[in-house]
């Protein structure tokens, strides 16, 4: 399984445990880091299920101390924890109508644990999980001409605009009544005045980024400005250090922070944000291509996947969609369909009821099908425009074939 893949699998285990809800302050959570020793764990943990004897709620106090005697029940099996820590879910979780059940989920966090913590809740404690997915690598960005400035932050896939600025710099046709030599020295001092604002600004924003996640920075705009404001070193010295490069961009406002970025892509060349981009890209090139190299919409895609005519699956990282398999209970009905929640209705050929047989994770079954057929699996974000068409435009499945087909 790919980093992307399991990346994906652990977002959407957090997403099932953000859906998961206790009647009272009875799910319970714990953080154990790598060093912490589990014999301390087990020890606190007896220590809190003798307190819990004092809730006065007969139920929340049954059902905090039948978690804690899961995990404790749980935690035998290891003498340590994982090299990276491990984090613990356990609790009577509601499944609807009066309904509820006691589940333990034991998560390998992408990140070492920091930290050793222990929370009873409604809800369990997610927040230090979530923050291990986010893309702490940050790029400044800055776009500029003699008329305005845009300054953003490239975070992981997501370019985020901060500021835009505008210039009172007189065009280059004096009003009437000014001599060349006075209206060109106004004009040097306002342009000067307007880098200036950029350097204050581009100061404000870059320098309040936490310092281990700044990468550097990147400058685009026409020739001879970028070079000009680049020159004359007015960003603060641990700015200037750290310009990466510059680049000739057309536009200097909002849309000039994602030209810059793909003008800067073979020094971004790492970055999930370009490597999914190149591939949106060859996957459109295809599309338009007479070759007839391109797939899209699950059905089609299915039906290559299964001729081994795949070359690369392109999977958005939203989609979110069960496989189902039902039958009838009473006549020999069945069906195979797509869904995206799980609904169990009456047969269409005699009311009886259906039920489901089996279902699994569109995601899951099309990763596995891929990687039976050695294709390679691309999960791609909808973070930049061509990720949002894959998803909105293509039903978030794709594919580059390998050969043409009648699928």
């Amino acid at each position: 399984m790919s980093d992307a893949h399991k990346k994906y699998e652990f977002k959407r285990k957090l997403e099932e445990l953000r859906e998961k809800t206790g009647k009272g302050t009875e799910l319970v959570t714990i953080y154990i880091p790598p060093d912490k020793q589990i014999f301390d764990v087990v020890a606190q943990l007896r220590d809190e299920r003798g307190q819990a004897a004092n809730i006065k709620s007969k139920s929340t106090r049954t059902n905090v101390q039948s978690a804690l005697d899961s995990i404790m029940a749980r935690l035998r099996y290891f003498k340590t924890p994982p090299k990276d820590g491990m984090v613990i879910f356990c609790g009577t979780i509601s499944i609807g109508g009066d309904k509820t059940e006691l589940e333990t989920i034991i998560l390998e966090p992408p990140e070492p644990i920091t930290a050793y913590m222990y929370r009873c809740g409604s809800e369990f404690v997610l927040t230090p999980l979530e923050e291990m997915l986010k893309e702490k690598k940050t790029f400044g960005l800055l776009v500029l001409d003699r008329r305005e400035a845009t300054i953003g932050l490239l975070r992981g896939k997501y370019i985020e605009p901060i500021k835009h600025l505008t210039s009172n710099v007189p065009g280059k046709q004096r009003k009437g009544g000014q001599s060349a030599q006075r209206f060109q020295r106004l004009r040097l001092i306002a342009i000067n005045e307007f880098y200036e604002r950029i350097s204050k600004a581009s100061n404000d924003v870059f320098l309040n980024v936490d310092r281990k996640d700044f990468q550097g920075l990147f400058i685009g705009g026409p020739s001879p400005t970028k070079e000009e404001f680049v020159g004359g070193e007015r960003l603060h010295h641990e700015l200037q250090s750290k310009i990466l490069g510059s680049f000739d961009v057309s536009y200097t406002d909002e849309s000039g922070l994602y030209e810059l970025v793909d003008a800067a892509s073979d020094a971004l060349q790492d970055l999930d944000l370009v490597k999914e981009k190149r591939i949106m890209d060859r996957f459109m090139k295809e599309l338009v291509s007479d070759q007839e190299l391109a797939a899209y919409g699950e059905e089609e895609v299915r039906k290559n996947l299964k001729l081994g005519a795949v070359d690369t699956l392109l999977l958005s990282e939203d989609l979110r969609r069960i496989r189902v398999h039902m039958r009838c209970t009473s006549c020999d009905f069945q069906q195979e369909k797509t869904v995206q929640k799980l609904e169990i209705g009456a047969c269409p050929k005699c009311g009886a009821n259906l039920e489901v047989e089996k279902s699994v994770d569109v995601v899951a079954e099309l990763s596995g099908m891929a990687e039976q057929m050695n294709t390679t699996v691309e999960f791609i974000s909808t973070d930049f425009e061509e990720g949002g068409q894959l998803m909105n435009a293509f039903g978030g499945i794709a594919a580059i074939l390998r050969f043409r087909t009648s699928a």
